[in-house]
């Protein structure tokens, strides 16, 4: 299904945020110099997933929307809240930028650029097309892999960064997010999501850096423990949606 370019498109960057103050006003200050560089009509939302640190005191004092989650829902629950507020306030686009800075607010233009084109429905950035920057572990890299021929062998698309939180959605993809998305561990598990309803998954190639706060809620000792949960989870949402493909359309 083509999609046509987007002109002037209304754009909201959802930030979770868990515990992350030390790098969240960097963050949120990094995206709004990108808003003004490139005169984006742009938002930011920060979904404060219940921290327990002084990130709300910190957000509050930030130029931004933001969510107070009153319960952790974790960064599935946190995102689908963004993403339904993107979709019910008439967004064009909705950008994921993690809190803890990992994704360089410079970066973004290589996200917008094939969505505001019309060139995909869900468009990831990569650290693995270019190989350029930060790299994640060699455990991570492991796993990344292995996610990404469960994928191809369950809807035939190969998506090397699969575990990739840098990734726009258009208004196609938020209706059908806006209903249902991943909880626990949403990146790879939708990656099925979106390839059963036919959505177009565009990589691109970004730079990554390593967090800049924050701390990884999977270590070395949970990595299994990590890929075994998410292989179920990638086969829930496999079963859940298989019989249930419809075709959406604005």
């Amino acid at each position: 299904m083509e999609t046509q370019a987007i002109t002037d498109p209304r754009i909201l960057i959802v930030v979770p945020c868990f515990n992350e103050e030390a790098a969240i006003a960097t963050v949120v200050r990094e995206i709004n110099q990108v808003k003004l560089q490139f005169n984006l009509r742009l938002d930011i939302l920060v979904v404060n997933d219940c921290s327990t640190d002084s990130s709300m005191a910190v957000i509050r004092g930030l130029n931004c929307l933001y969510l107070d989650l009153p319960v952790n829902l974790g960064i599935g629950g946190a995102m689908q809240a963004g993403y339904k507020y993107a979709y019910r306030n008439g967004y064009d686009i909705a950008v994921q930028m993690d809190g803890d800075g990992q994704h360089p607010a410079n970066e973004l233009i290589k996200i917008l650029r094939p969505m505001v084109e019309g060139r995909g429905d869900v468009i990831i950035g990569s650290r693995f097309l270019e190989k350029a920057g930060f790299q994640s572990t060699a455990l991570r890299r492991i796993g990344i892999n292995y996610f990404r021929r469960l994928n191809f062998m369950l809807i035939r698309r190969a998506i090397y960064d699969s575990t990739s939180g840098f990734r726009a959605f258009n208004r196609r993809t938020l209706k059908i997010v806006n209903t249902y998305y991943p909880d626990e561990y949403p990146e790879p598990e939708s990656i099925v999501q979106f390839g059963l309803y036919n959505l177009r998954i565009v990589e691109v190639p970004v730079t990554m850096r390593e967090r800049q706060g924050g701390v990884s809620s999977i270590n070395t000792g949970r990595a299994v423990y990590y890929m075994l949960k998410v292989t179920l989870g990638i086969l829930f949402v496999y079963i859940r949606l298989f019989n249930k493909r419809v075709n959406l359309t604005n």
